[in-house]
């Protein structure tokens, strides 16, 4: 899509949101301060953007490879399925790095934390997950360096350590790889049961099968096209929000609107916790306008470490540096990685500031399942608002599923099949087997996230989780990777005996804090 496009579909879905502005302000106002789950669209708009909108982008992603294939004499084999031919450059290098990176916790959470603790929130999350794609941009080139025929990151492991090393570090990548499709069927499961009332474990299951589709039938490549598409829409609705909420809409009263707004709720609900000082509010004078927040500063100590995990564990990263280019490899993640930075930072202090400047009452229950942005959005645009919100939530759960789709088949196939049950397996074989774990991971995905669903584990829960479970492996694969005296005996006590006292810490200190009493609540809210 040419830039003179972008801009223009941008301007007309700002004059759209506008119109709906002005239409709907009398009923937007009337339902100010109150959020009511599966009351703002019809179920059938659920279906519409699950099923309809998936199955659109799945048959345009499917028939842009097919027609590829049938005119350029672009055949698929199993290294282009898994790698795209090593051949991607610089902006699609970023775009996927951007669309990876989106995750359904990168637009919700980050609102969750600016609704709790202010500006300081967005920042947190936005620098505090920014900082890692920077830094992997030196592992990405060593892998190209030392390893540029390599299809995972585990292969340079097993051959530096052998198969014991391997199966224990193959653990901590498919473990990261459950966690991420976690938390993005959760997110967009639960925002598309808040909007529409349509069943939350249902929409679970049902978001995966357009993007199964296209990851079948195009692998790497078919993610790397939809995740242009993807981004480019996340853009656009992000900057109609923007402008909807600091210049359009006549609720919010523009930027000096905003602000007064912001400065009263300080004065009403002011941010009290978490403190450092018993008796001292959680923020400066408990006001949502200031960077010196207790909570937004703990928050960004756990984003950042935990991070560290989903990026350097999750294959999905390693597989878009294997597809770069030599030569744009790190400049690719370095463009990605900021330009990642306004997602999560835009959205959070347009939307989750809005949710405070206009009372939007959420239960805790609520807040912890990601509603903060689609309950701002009700308030604010109404029907308009909603739906852009699914738009946008749709567009990056299925993006960032099929870049952990496509790692997962890499993991399964390279990994597993080629190393430990056939390793003399010919491309067909390989092709057959990657195309086999997509199907069957991609409906595993869905049956995932039941459970979690099951098991009362909302979003909030399973990103603090994350970097307990995985962080300890990141420094081990790192020094693999750069450094040449890295044993196999540090590699792995380091990986284990860190998530041992990462297990620990956490629940001890949980125990500690609610009388001994150790549950999801307690284990949050350490």
């Amino acid at each position: 899509m040419k830039i003179s496009s972008v801009v223009v579909l941008s301007m007309f879905l700002v004059s759209i949101a506008s119109m709906g502005l002005i239409q709907n302000a009398d009923a937007a106002g009337a339902i100010e301060g109150e959020f009511k789950l599966g009351e703002v669209l019809d179920e059938s708009v659920g279906w519409f953007i699950v099923v309809g909108l998936g199955m659109v982008f799945a048959g345009i992603i499917s028939a842009e490879i097919k027609i590829e294939e049938k005119y350029l004499g672009n055949m698929q084999s199993s290294e282009g399925f898994n790698t795209a031919g090593r051949i991607i450059k610089t902006g699609l290098t970023a775009a996927a790095i951007v669309s990876a990176w989106t995750w359904a916790a990168t637009l919700l959470q980050s609102s969750t934390v600016a609704y709790l603790y202010g500006v300081s929130g967005p920042f947190w999350y936005a620098a505090g997950a920014t900082i890692q794609v920077l830094l992997f941009g030196i592992l990405a080139i060593e892998l190209k360096r030392k390893a540029p025929n390599a299809h995972t990151f585990l292969e340079i492991i097993r051959a530096r350590f052998g198969a014991g090393t391997h199966k224990i570090f193959l653990g901590f990548a498919l473990t990261c790889n459950m966690i991420v499709t976690g938390m993005l069927l959760l997110g967009g499961a639960a925002v598309v049961n808040g909007l529409t009332g349509m069943d939350i474990s249902l929409a679970a299951f049902l978001i995966p099968v357009g993007v199964m589709i296209y990851t079948l039938v195009g692998g790497l490549k078919a993610t790397f096209v939809a995740d242009y598409m993807h981004t480019v829409i996340i853009f656009i609705v992000i900057l109609t929000f923007v402008a909807t909420v600091f210049f359009i809409s006549p609720i919010t009263g523009g930027i000096e609107g905003m602000y007064n707004k912001l400065v009263e709720a300080a004065a009403l609900n002011p941010v009290l916790e978490p403190t450092f000082v018993e008796g001292e509010p959680g923020n400066a004078m408990g006001a949502y306008l200031t960077m010196a927040s207790a909570g937004g500063l703990i928050f960004g100590v756990i984003n950042i470490v935990g991070n560290f995990g989903t990026v350097f564990v999750d294959q999905a990263y390693w597989q878009r540096a294997i597809a770069a280019q030599p030569s744009s490899t790190v400049k690719g993640f370095l463009l990605g990685g900021m330009c990642w930075f306004a997602i999560p930072f835009t959205l959070a202090t347009t939307m989750g500031l809005t949710a405070v400047a206009l009372d939007v009452e959420l239960t805790p229950e609520q807040v912890q399942l990601g509603l903060t942005v689609p309950a701002a959005a009700s308030v604010l645009m109404g029907e308009i608002g909603a739906i852009m919100v699914l738009v946008m939530l749709f567009m990056a759960v299925t993006s960032a599923g099929s870049a952990e789709l496509i790692a997962v088949s890499s993991l399964l196939t390279y990994d597993i099949y080629r190393t430990y049950k056939n390793p003399n397996a010919t491309g067909k074989q390989l092709l057959k087997v990657s195309r086999a774990v997509i199907v069957a991971f991609g409906l595993g995905m869905g049956a995932l996230a039941v459970v979690l669903l099951g098991m009362g584990l909302s979003l909030g829960f399973v990103y603090l989780a994350m970097g307990i479970l995985i962080g300890s492996a990141v420094i081990p694969i790192a020094l693999t990777i750069i450094w040449n005296r890295t044993t196999r005996a540090g590699a792995v006590a380091g990986a284990l005996i860190g998530v041992c006292l990462s297990l620990t810490t956490w629940t001890s200190v949980a125990a500690s804090e609610a009388d001994g009493v150790i549950d999801m609540l307690s284990l949050i809210h350490i």
